[in-house]
C-alpha cells in the first residue's frame, strides 16, 4: 500500500482539492437526514413551527401562561411580546434568540399546555381560585409546586420529544390567535424540499469535480509509471532482461499499471470519502440523542470480522494471480511468434493444450477469488438489513415510551446506513487493494533493481576515433553462472582490417563481441577503444562509435527509410541509399511500389530473413560508426550476395575495424585477422592461410565446409590429417 500512495505525492494538489471536495459532499449528505427528520417532525407533526414560543396568541392565554412562570421568566415573557388589541404578537426574529428562549420558557409553556388539555373540573380542582388576602399567593404556590414534578417528567422525555411538546402548543396559539398555520407549513415544507434540491445538486457537481480530479490524478500515476518502468527498462543491460524476462515485463508495464491506476481512482473517490463520511455520521448518530450506537458499534464489529475472514481466505490467491497472468502472456507470447514453426511441425493440438493448461490455472484462481468474494456483497447486505430491523425495534420502544420521534428514527436509520456504507465502500476496495499491491510490488521491483551496467561517476571523454579495439586477458561468465563463458580472451581489432571470429555453436562468439557495445561487462580484464577502459567511456558515446548487426535482424514498424535512419535521424536519402547498395538491398527495395517509404510490419513480418538481414547491415552502414560488429549476420544470405555484400562493404568502410562473427568459412576467407574460439577460448589466431597449418580446430571447420581444392590443401596433406 505504501508504494500505491507514494505513486501520489507528486500529485499532492490534487489530492488536496479532492479531500476539500470530499468534504464538501459529506456536508451534503450528512445534511440530507437531518432535513428528512425535520420534515418528518416538524414539517409534518407541528406545522413548520420551530419554536416553543407562539408567534401570537391571545391576552387570555398570554395571561394564563404567565401564571406557570417564575418571576424571571414572566418578565423576559412580557419582554419578548408587544400587544396588538386583543392579541400579543412576538417581536422576537434572530434563530439563536429563539432558541435561547425556548429552553427557558419550555417548561412553564408546556406545562400550561398539559393543564389546558384537563378536563374542566380537574383544572378546577388544581387551579380554583381561593378567597381571602392570600389568593394570589396561595395559586401560585399550587402551580409552581406542580411545575416541580411537571420538570421530573419532562426531563425523563428526552429534548426532541420536549420541543415537539412546545411546537404542539405554539401551534395550538398561532390558530387561536388568527394565524394561517397551513400556509407556515407549505412554506416549511417548500423551502426544506428546495433546500434538499440544492443539496442534491452540489453533491451531483462535486462528485463530477472529484471524479474529474481523481481520474486525472490516476492517469498521471499511470503514465508516470510507465515513463519510469519504460527508461528503466531500456537501461537495462541483457542480464536485467535475463532475470525479468519479456513476458513479465509487458506485463508489468501493462496489466500491473492498468491495476494501480485504476486503484488510485478508486481511494481517491471512494476510500479517501469512506472515512469521512463513516467519522460524520457518527457524530450526527451522537448528536440525535437516541442512545443506539452500540448497535452500529455491533454491525462494524461484525462486519471487520467477516470481511477479515473472507481476506484470509482469498489473499494467497490474489499473491498468485499476478504470476499466472504473467504465465499466460508468455504462453501466448511464444505461440504467436511461433505460428509458422507450430504448423509447419503440426503442433497446433499441443500448443492448444500448453495454452488450455496456462488458461485454466488463472481460470481456476480467478474464479475461486470471486466466488470467495460473492460472499461479500450478500453477507454486508444481510448485516444493513438486520441493522435497520433492529434499529427499528429498538427506536419503536423508545418511541412508544415517549423518548424518540419518528423523524429522529429515520435519520439513525439513515446515517447507521452511511456509516456501514463507509465500511462496506472500504470492504469493496478490499477486493482490489491485495492485487494492487502485488502490482505495485512487482512494478517498484523494475524500477528499484539498478542495471549492472551502468556508466562511470566520473567518464572519460572520447577524443581520438581510430576504431582500435583492444581486449586484454578478458574473462567472462553470466550472472549466477559458476563458471566462465569466455576464457582469457586477448587481441587487437585494428582499423582498416577485418577481424573475423568463428567456432562452433555454444563457443562464446556472440557473448565476445556482446561485450564491446557493454550488453555485458567483462568479468576480469579489460576492454579499451583507443587505448580507453570501455566501463570509462559513456554507454551513449561508445555505442555512438559502433555499427551493430545483431544475430537475429530485428526491423522496427515503419517504412524502410525509417529503419535505415534508425541510428542516424539525419541521414540524408543519397546516405540511406548507398547503405541499402552497399548492403545489396536496393534491388528488393527498387522493386517495390513505394520504394524506402514502403511499410515494414512489427518485427519485419513482411519480408524475407535474407531481406531482414541487408536492412539490418544497411542500418549500421548508414550510421557510419568507426566499429562495425556483425553478428552472424550474413547466414540467411545465399553465397553470391554474401561475396557481393562483403566486397561492397571492403571498398566502402577501408578506415573502419570491422568485426564479423560466421559460421561460413567463405565469409572470413579473406580477414586480416581469424580468432578461433573453442570452448570459450582462444585457440588460434592469424590469417586463414596460416590457421590451416596451426590450428587443428579451425581445419577441421574448413574441411567440414570445402573441399581440399578450394582450400589449397594437398590430398596426402588431407590423408594425413585424416
Amino acid at each position: 500500500m505504501s508504494k500505491i500512495f507514494k505513486n501520489m505525492i507528486p500529485y499532492w494538489k490534487s489530492i488536496v482539492i479532492i479531500i476539500a471536495l470530499l468534504f464538501v459532499q459529506a456536508w451534503c449528505d450528512l445534511s440530507l437526514p437531518s432535513y428528512t427528520s425535520d420534515i418528518i417532525d416538524v414539517g409534518i407533526q407541528n406545522y413548520g413551527v420551530e419554536h416553543v414560543v407562539p408567534e401570537a396568541l391571545t391576552a387570555d392565554e398570554f395571561e394564563t401562561a404567565e401564571l406557570f412562570m417564575t418571576d424571571e421568566e414572566a418578565d423576559l415573557w412580557e419582554s419578548i411580546y408587544e400587544k396588538d388589541g386583543d392579541i400579543y404578537r412576538l417581536q422576537v426574529t434572530s434563530r439563536s434568540e429563539l432558541n435561547e428562549i425556548d429552553d427557558t420558557l419550555a417548561v412553564p409553556l408546556i406545562m400550561n399546555y398539559q393543564m389546558s388539555a384537563m378536563e374542566d373540573s380537574a383544572v378546577k380542582e388544581h387551579v380554583a381560585k381561593p378567597t381571602g388576602a392570600d389568593a394570589g399567593t396561595l395559586e401560585k404556590d399550587t402551580l409552581l409546586s406542580m411545575r416541580d414534578s411537571m420538570e421530573e417528567t419532562i426531563d425523563t422525555m428526552g429534548s426532541s420529544l420536549v420541543k415537539s411538546m412546545g411546537a404542539a402548543y405554539a401551534v395550538s396559539c398561532d390558530k387561536a390567535a388568527g394565524i394561517d398555520v397551513e400556509k407556515i407549513q407549505k412554506s416549511y415544507l417548500v423551502t426544506a424540499g428546495l433546500k434538499m434540491v440544492g443539496m442534491a445538486l452540489m453533491i451531483g457537481i462535486v462528485t463530477v469535480l472529484v471524479g474529474f480530479f481523481a481520474s486525472r490524478v490516476g492517469a498521471g500515476i499511470g503514465r508516470t509509471l510507465r515513463e519510469k518502468v519504460f527508461k528503466q527498462v531500456v537501461g537495462f543491460s541483457n542480464a536485467e532482461m535475463d532475470k525479468f524476462s519479456t513476458a513479465s515485463l509487458i506485463t508489468r508495464s501493462t496489466n500491473d499499471i492498468q491495476q494501480i491506476q485504476m486503484v488510485s481512482v478508486m481511494l481517491l473517490r471512494m476510500v479517501a470519502y469512506a472515512p469521512i463520511l463513516g467519522i460524520g455520521g457518527v457524530l450526527k448518530v451522537v448528536q440525535t440523542g437516541a442512545g443506539m450506537g452500540w448497535i452500529i458499534v455491533l454491525a462494524i464489529l461484525v462486519i471487520l470480522g467477516y470481511v477479515m475472514v473472507l481476506m484470509a481466505v482469498a489473499m494467497p490467491k490474489f499473491q498468485l494471480m499476478q504470476k499466472l497472468v504473467d504465465n499466460i502472456n508468455l504462453v501466448s507470447r511464444e505461440i504467436l511468434t511461433g505460428l509458422s514453426v507450430i504448423r509447419a511441425f503440426g503442433r497446433e493440438k499441443k500448443e492448444e493444450e500448453r495454452f488450455d493448461v496456462a488458461n485454466k490455472d488463472l481460470t481456476k484462481t480467478m474464479l475461486f477469488t470471486n466466488r470467495v468474494m460473492t460472499f461479500m456483497m450478500p453477507g454486508m447486505m444481510m448485516i444493513m438489513n438486520v441493522l435497520s430491523v433492529g434499529i427499528v425495534w429498538v427506536g419503536a420502544h423508545k418511541i412508544d415510551a415517549g423518548t424518540m420521534q419518528v423523524g429522529a428514527m429515520t435519520a439513525f436509520i439513515t446515517y447507521s446506513m452511511m456509516i456501514v456504507m463507509s465500511f462496506l465502500m472500504l470492504t469493496m476496495m478490499s477486493i482490489m487493494l491485495p492485487r494492487a499491491a502485488v502490482a505495485a510490488d512487482r512494478i517498484d521491483e523494475v524500477i528499484q533493481t539498478e542495471s549492472s551496467i551502468h556508466d562511470a561517476k566520473e567518464p572519460e571523454k572520447v577524443t581520438t576515433h581510430n576504431g582500435v579495439v583492444k581486449f586484454s586477458h578478458v574473462n567472462f561468465k553470466y550472472p549466477g553462472a559458476e563458471e566462465d563463458v569466455l576464457h582469457d580472451i586477448d587481441f587487437t581489432a585494428e582499423p582498416g582490417q577485418t577481424t573475423a571470429i568463428i567456432g562452433s555453436t555454444g563457443c562464446g562468439k556472440s557473448t565476445l563481441v556482446n561485450l564491446i557495445p557493454r550488453l555485458y561487462d567483462v568479468t576480469d580484464g579489460s576492454i579499451t577503444l583507443d587505448g580507453k577502459d570501455i566501463r570509462n567511456i559513456t554507454m551513449s558515446d561508445l555505442r555512438d562509435e559502433i555499427g551493430f548487426v545483431p544475430q537475429k535482424g530485428v526491423l522496427f514498424s515503419g517504412t524502410i527509410a525509417s529503419n535505415l535512419r534508425f541510428g542516424k535521424d539525419d541521414a540524408t536519402d543519397e546516405e540511406i541509399k548507398k547503405a541499402a547498395e552497399i548492403a545489396q538491398a536496393t534491388e528488393f527495395i527498387e522493386a517495390k511500389d513505394d520504394k524506402y517509404e514502403s511499410a515494414i510490419a512489427q518485427g519485419g513480418s513482411n519480408v524475407s530473413g535474407g531481406q531482414k538481414q541487408r536492412l539490418a547491415i544497411a542500418r549500421a552502414i548508414a550510421k557510419d560508426p568507426k566499429i562495425f560488429i556483425f553478428d552472424d549476420s550474413f547466414s540467411a544470405l545465399d553465397l553470391k550476395t554474401d561475396a557481393a555484400l562483403r566486397k561492397a562493404l571492403a571498398e566502402n568502410v577501408k578506415d573502419s575495424t570491422v568485426i564479423i562473427v560466421a559460421q561460413r568459412i567463405s565469409t572470413i576467407l579473406h580477414a586480416e585477422q581469424i580468432l578461433v574460439l573453442d570452448d570459450g577460448k582462444i585457440v588460434g589466431k592469424g590469417t586463414h592461410e596460416e590457421l590451416l597449418k596451426s590450428c587443428e580446430v579451425y581445419r577441421q571447420i574448413a574441411k567440414s565446409q570445402l573441399s581440399a581444392k578450394e582450400l589449397g590443401l594437398e590430398e596426402s596433406e588431407v590423408a594425413l590429417n585424416e
